[in-house]
């Protein structure tokens, strides 16, 4: 069983969540929730970047993780691209170089750090899947991470 502990994070709650299934992903929403956060988990796939991008903008906007000023905007899509970055390791880019992605994402809000409310709200994206050339069973698992100041 995946568990926060005492002292969860945004970060571990994404990585955490994106992770699990079933009981062990309703735990953690629970859990998450007792800190104050609020998440979203989905999926997307797609040889086009653009679309991975779009999928999860729409999504926290769907969900009420982000409204539709410039900011929460801004730091979404910083999140979103920093966690895709690490998921390509640096290469950011699908179709131009035929990958392809199957990802589950992740989207958390809430303070850095549950009781630390100096900072104000944060926004955590993680990106679980697998990546490859677009044919079944060429592919390998990717993770990234991003989070930034809402």
């Amino acid at each position: 069983m995946f568990t926060m502990g005492k002292n969860g994070s945004l970060g571990k709650l994404a990585i955490l969540t994106i992770l699990s299934s079933g009981e062990d992903e309703t735990d953690l929403k629970r859990q998450g929730e007792e800190f104050g956060y609020r998440l979203y988990k989905g999926k997307v796939g797609s040889m086009d970047s653009a679309k991975i991008f779009a999928a999860i903008e729409t999504a926290a906007k769907k969900e009420s993780l982000i409204d539709h000023r410039y900011r929460e905007e801004h730091a979404l899509y910083h999140s979103v691209f920093e966690a895709y970055n690490g998921m390509c390791r640096g290469q950011t880019g699908l179709g131009t170089v035929l990958r392809s992605a199957g990802l589950l994402f992740c989207i958390v809000r809430g303070t850095n750090l549950p009781g630390n409310n100096l900072d104000g709200e944060w926004i955590a994206v993680a990106l679980y899947g697998n990546m490859g050339a677009p044919i079944k069973g060429y592919e390998h698992e990717v993770l990234g991470l991003g989070i930034n100041p809402i």
